[in-house]
């Protein structure tokens, strides 16, 4: 709004409605109301103790002062950080469609490489929902026709022919919690978020990981990416790869060329798939040997 990107007509305060509430589940999981704050998620104590992924991949956002503000429902509802999105003077068919993206062919280093098409490339610019996505969290909405609840790999949208459409949720739908199932990845995972400095910048690209150890082969694992596309990333096939092998270097390099098999760069934002490759293999490396990413000490292990 203070970019004139949009002019609504009237605003609606749901402060008052609750949803400020994080809660165990009946299934051993945990309820996250859509106002929880982010630093209050960030440091919730069982958060903290059964979803450390999740406050590691807030705590790599934004600067204390925005996570106090900053609610989980507003999160998952971020829109992007292309420039040209917020230039009204330029071309941009997700803000205006049928206008031109102004980014293919022009200033586009923070731009996508999966998932583009010829309408758009922007970059859903979220951390929180990098982490979300790995741990498989549902989003629970209430509308007009009832509640639902969405698959949170199903709730953002790439953007086709429709990128000014983010996410599938309907009109007068309300986001009301999103829950996290039981699994919780304690000890094996990381986040780890590449940026022009660090802190208080977007990242260029960022890989949360959630892993499973079975004796010394991978049980299970959950591979997530942010920067890289108008949605946090995720390709089954690339995690069906990596199950049941061993966690080799080899093995890491070998799912991270299968997983940006399709990639594809637009100029300036070449070297992100080289970036993305790297940053896999070392995610991958530190959620093996259990040692996540500082998100104090930002110096990557």
């Amino acid at each position: 709004m203070k970019e004139n990107v949009t002019r609504p007509s009237r605003l609606v305060d749901i402060n008052h409605v609750g949803l400020h509430d994080i809660s165990p589940t009946e299934a051993g999981g945990l309820s996250i109301g859509a106002l929880v704050s982010n630093t209050n998620l960030a440091y919730d104590e069982t958060v903290q103790r059964d979803y450390p992924l999740l406050s590691s991949a807030i705590l790599a956002g934004a600067s204390p002062q925005l996570r106090n503000m900053a609610s989980t429902g507003g999160n998952l509802l971020q829109r992007t950080r292309c420039y040209y999105f917020y230039d009204t003077a330029t071309a941009c068919n997700k803000r205006e469609p049928g206008t031109g993206c102004s980014a293919i062919g022009g200033v586009n280093r923070i731009h996508a490489i999966l998932g583009t098409s010829d309408q758009c490339i922007a970059t859903h610019p979220s951390d929180m929902c990098v982490g979300l996505a790995a741990l498989d969290a549902t989003i629970h909405v209430e509308g007009v026709d009832g509640a639902r609840d969405i698959a949170f790999g199903d709730f953002h949208r790439l953007p086709g022919d429709t990128p000014q459409i983010d996410t599938n949720l309907k009109p007068g739908e309300l986001i009301t919690a999103v829950v996290l199932p039981p699994e919780h990845f304690t000890s094996n995972y990381t986040y780890l978020k590449l940026r022009d400095r660090a802190s208080y910048a977007f990242a260029l690209v960022s890989v949360a990981v959630a892993m499973r150890l079975d004796g010394d082969s991978i049980g299970r694992v959950a591979l997530a990416l942010g920067g890289v596309a108008h949605k946090p990333w995720r390709d089954p096939e690339v995690e069906a790869f990596l199950t049941g092998r061993l966690p080799t270097r080899e093995g890491f390099a070998a799912a991270a060329d299968l997983l940006l098999r399709d990639a594809r760069a637009f100029g300036e934002n070449d070297f992100k798939i080289e970036l993305a490759r790297r940053a896999i293999v070392r995610a991958l490396t530190q959620a093996h040997a259990g040692t996540p990413q500082s998100q104090t000490d930002k110096r990557v292990a």
